[in-house]
Formats: C-alpha cells, sequence, structure tokens
C-alpha cells in the first residue's frame, strides 16, 4: 500500500483534502527541510532565525518586497484592527519565538525589515512544528491551504537569497 493510500484510509481529515492542500503541505515539508538544513545549518529555531535576517539585512541582501504578499495575509489571518483573531492563538507561539516581535510585526507597529521578514520565518517555523508534532492532526489539518501556499511562497525567497542558491 502506498503511504497516501494508507493516510486516507487511516488518519482522520486526510481524505478531505484537496489535491491542492495535499500538494501545498507536501512542498511545505520538502521546502522546509531544505531551507533548515541551508539556511539554519540544520539548527531551526526563532533566535536563529532572527540572527539570520539580520545577518541578512546587515549585508544588503535582505529585499523585503519580496515578502510583502504573505506578510500582508498572515497579518490579516492574525489580526483584524489591531485585535488577534481565533487563529493566533493555534500558532502556537511560546516565550523562545519572540512572541513581542511577532506580534508587532503582525500589528504593523515594527516595520523594520529584518524583524518583518524574521517574524514570517517564525510563524513558518511554529507552522512547522504544529505540523510535524501533530498539532495541525488534531483537527483535521483542513482550512491551511492558503497558509501553507505563502509559507512556501517565504520560503521559496529566503531560499533565493544570494549565497543560499
Amino acid at each position: 500500500m502506498k503511504p497516501i493510500e494508507w493516510l486516507e484510509q487511516n488518519a482522520h481529515g486526510f481524505n478531505a483534502l484537496s489535491e491542492p492542500e495535499r500538494e501545498a503541505i507536501s512542498n511545505f515539508s520538502l521546502l522546509w527541510s531544505f531551507f533548515e538544513a541551508r539556511a539554519l545549518a540544520t539548527r531551526g529555531s526563532s533566535r536563529a532565525i532572527l540572527a539570520l535576517t539580520h545577518k541578512w539585512s546587515s549585508q544588503g541582501l535582505l529585499d523585503v518586497q519580496n515578502f510583502s504578499a504573505s506578510l500582508q495575509y498572515f497579518q490579516k489571518r492574525y489580526y483584524s484592527n489591531s485585535v488577534a483573531t481565533q487563529h493566533l492563538a493555534s500558532l502556537n507561539l511560546r516565550i523562545n519565538d519572540c512572541p513581542e516581535l511577532v506580534n508587532a510585526v503582525l500589528k504593523s507597529e515594527n516595520t523594520n525589515p529584518a524583524d518583518c521578514v524574521a517574524a514570517l520565518l517564525i510563524i513558518i517555523y511554529r507552522l512547522r512544528n504544529n505540523l510535524f508534532h501533530g498539532a495541525k492532526w488534531a483537527y483535521g489539518i483542513q482550512g491551511q491551504l492558503e497558509n501553507f501556499n505563502n509559507a512556501n511562497s517565504v520560503l521559496m525567497s529566503a531560499l533565493s537569497i544570494k549565497g543560499l542558491q
């Protein structure tokens, strides 16, 4: 039996996922793994992400425009009129995830390019943790297409920064 067939039969909610949802999740798994290996030397953490984006910025390698559409998407997803939406709690931001920085960027209170890209990558890191550690499976993994499409876009933009190709 192929793994996809097994998941369809045994993983609650998996058979309800559309092909684009399955593809986005699969692509995310591959892109995150490649990003963590290439950009974070296999030591993914929020602090490592923050150091990386500030390094890129100090070297003049960071073009925030490449990330702006996804930043806008996540800002709207997690805040409405400076009030957190119901989705924010599901990120499961921990103290090591720089929650003050992430929230300030999401509320557009912090527009520093390095911090904005760091916040995006920290959100993606949390999506990764929630997916790989099972939290997303707890509610059937559905409704995540735009999250994963935007995450994939951010990861590809980050991986395209000079020195990472």
